[in-house]
């Protein structure tokens, strides 16, 4: 029987990271998984897949709309999938091989196999007991679904299955108008499939900033998706190898339906945390299924612990890879701390969305008093140049104090642009201090100061 001090179970963002933090801190440290390769969801069948399609078909629309424009003259590239999805493929090998060599460096012994913890203190992987003094969940979540709907991976299907599909559609409906639904759905309406996204609630991206939700639902309806919003989906059959989906208007209750080659059901993703013998050990967990913890992911068991999609919050990789961090360096005596109120969130469509901290409509909610700094790119030269005029910040700041109290994003380099305000934020930074520090020309970052500028006097180039 092996003995170890920490067991992950789980090598996502949040088992892999945080079995390498507890091998730094010198913790004698194993990470259980039952794929054939390390990473997860996230690098095998998720967030790094999805990402080389979407940048593949936005080389794509590049050539196909704004090459001729900057003197590239000559056919547009016509499409070959099955390279396409070999590209993709050997994108995901080179991630998860990097983390089998980081574990290799770093003493991380991997487990091989499903585990399961038959008591505290003990780990069961396949045959073999192994003991660890801490053990985390870091199990991730899967793709959920709604009552009525088969899913085949063939023709209806999840974010999985929409990744490996044996051809381009020449149609598919997205249940759901989530971050995957639109990013997987973006990826096929440029390869030329008609899209239809058909959504439970009046607006798309649930929870985001309302102002920012709406510009990016008329970007994407220019770029060729279709929208059935307030809708509920009542059923999803299938026959001679097309799916139709059912579904009814909540304004009137009025029935429609569409058929389509392919449907993707992208209505939220649950807690996957079957076979690991929660309940028989007495585990609590919520009604949704994510396992409850108390401020140091510590269960309701001594010496097991819980991370990522598995507990409550946001079901986001870098989220995890903060607590799988926390939950080592806590286990190795420091005082880690994770600051929610500072976690981006990113929709990697073209244009990116992000986002972090409050909306304007939670400061409502709360009565807080704020003001808005905003400039939209057709007012940065670098984003006329390549482009990507399209969209805005929006940077939230306190009416009294000035300090930043969230960012929305939309436009070039979203994702990355947040990262500023998030480093703003970590450290109480006012909007004033955005707008004062000298800020490359030209560079798509220009237009986080002028929209810090904004809540002060006013932006410059606007």
């Amino acid at each position: 029987m092996a003995q170890y001090d920490v067991i992950f179970i789980g090598s996502g963002p949040g088992g892999y990271v945080g079995a390498i933090r507890a091998a730094q801190l010198g913790l004698k440290t194993a990470c259980v998984e039952g794929r054939e390769t390390l990473g997860g969801t996230c690098l095998n069948i998720g967030c790094i897949p999805s990402k080389a399609l979407l940048h593949a078909t936005e080389m794509l629309h590049e050539a196909e709309h704004n090459f001729a424009e900057m003197g590239l003259k000559g056919k547009a590239p016509s499409v070959d999938w099955a390279q396409m999805l070999a590209y993709k493929d050997k994108t995901v090998g080179q991630n998860t091989g990097g983390i089998e060599f980081l574990f290799k460096k770093n003493k991380v012994d991997w487990l091989k196999g499903w585990g399961s913890i038959p008591e505290a203190g003990r780990v069961k992987v396949g045959d073999e007991v192994h003991e660890a003094k801490h053990i985390i969940i870091a199990t991730g979540s899967e793709p959920s679904s709604l009552p009525g709907i088969e899913v085949d991976e063939k023709t209806v299907v999840t974010s999985e299955g929409a990744l490996k599909l044996s051809k381009v559609p020449k149609s598919m409906v997205v249940i759901g108008a989530g971050v995957i639904g639109l990013e997987l759905g973006s990826v096929y309406a440029r390869l030329g499939t008609e899209v239809t996204v058909v959504e439970y609630l009046d607006a798309i991206t649930p929870g985001q900033d309302a102002d920012t939700a709406k510009q990016f639902h008329k970007l994407l309806k220019k770029q060729g998706l279709n929208f059935h919003l307030g809708c509920a989906v009542q059923e999803v059959t299938t026959k001679n190898n097309k799916a139709t989906v059912k579904y009814k208007s909540r304004k009137d209750d009025s029935e429609s339906e569409i058929t389509a080659d392919v449907v993707l059901v992208a209505t939220g993703r649950k807690p996957f945390t079957d076979g690991l013998g929660l309940s028989d050990l007495g585990i609590e967990t919520t009604k949704g299924g994510q396992v409850k913890v108390d401020g140091h992911y510590k269960t309701s068991i001594d010496g097991v612990y819980a991370i990522g999609d598995a507990i409550e919050g946001p079901m986001l990789a870098h989220k995890a890879e903060d607590e799988g961090m926390a939950v080592a360096e806590g286990i190795a005596g420091q005082k880690p701390h994770v600051n929610y109120g500072v976690i981006p969130g990113v929709i990697y469509t073209h244009p990116e969305v992000a986002s972090v901290g409050e909306t304007e409509e939670s400061l409502k909610e709360q009565g807080r008093k704020y003001k808005v700094g905003k400039f939209s790119f057709m007012g940065n030269a670098r984003a006329k140049a390549y482009f990507q005029g399209d969209g805005f910040v929006k940077i939230l700041a306190d009416a009294e104090t000035d300090r930043v109290l969230g960012a929305h994003l939309i436009g070039p380099m979203a994702g990355d642009l947040i990262h500023e305000i998030c480093v703003a934020m970590e450290f109480g930074a006012a909007a004033e201090d955005i707008a004062r520090t000298c800020h490359a020309h030209p560079t798509f970052s220009e237009a986080v100061r002028e929209a810090a500028l904004a809540c002060g006097d006013g932006a410059i180039h606007m």
